[in-house]
């Protein structure tokens, strides 16, 4: 019987999964509807047709920002611990943590975080077509950057490799920093998908 680790990441899982699995004309999923579906997400890689059984479902992401900012147009204190995002995202972690064969695993933000211009906003400036003093609340967001994600992933994949824990580990990531894990989890023999949704 062969054993198949996933690997999530939280932060790829979450925008596809609106874009695929909600669809425009469905409400926003319950982090108990999102916990469901990650799950049968990971699930239909495991032939158990075929003599496979799932080893464990690793999802890695970071706690939600949880600081008071203040916004560089409005002035206004921006307190992101009392977001809709914040509360649904602690409430996803939850739900994760409950769930049988499921691992969660926590990096931290960085502190460096600063408000930064909207890519549409930010072109219009750069041709010239509006002025600083035209930029809106909306035009700006706060770009918080993940630490200790990556390094973990990659543990874990060198780890699941080494330790010969599974023949067949799953990705689901659009990022291209596994590559140099994946290519090692390959030379220790095991097979290495990369799932993009």
């Amino acid at each position: 019987m062969s054993r198949v680790a996933i690997l999530i990441d939280l932060g790829f899982f979450l925008p596809r999964y609106r874009s695929l699995i909600e669809g425009d004309a469905n409400p926003s999923h319950t982090p108990k509807q999102v916990a469901a579906a990650l799950f049968r997400t990971a699930e239909r890689h495991v032939a158990r047709e075929h003599g496979e059984q799932l080893y464990r479902i690793f999802v890695y992401d970071c706690k939600p920002l949880d600081k008071k900012a203040h916004h560089p147009i409005t002035g206004k204190t921006v307190d992101f611990s009392r977001t809709p995002l914040f509360t649904f995202r602690n409430e996803l972690h939850r739900e994760l943590v409950c769930m049988r064969k499921v691992a969660l695993r926590l990096g931290e933000l960085a502190d460096d975080s600063q408000w930064i211009v909207r890519p549409e906003p930010l072109k219009r400036l750069l041709k010239r077509e509006i002025t600083v003093d035209d930029l809106v609340e909306a035009d700006l967001r706060y770009d918080v950057t993940q630490k200790g994600v990556d390094i973990k992933f990659g543990i874990d994949i060198a780890s699941l490799a080494y330790k010969k824990l599974v023949e067949r580990i799953v990705l689901i990531t659009g990022d291209s920093d596994f590559v140099p894990a994946a290519k090692l989890a390959r030379r220790e023999g095991l097979d290495v998908v990369l799932d993009p949704l």
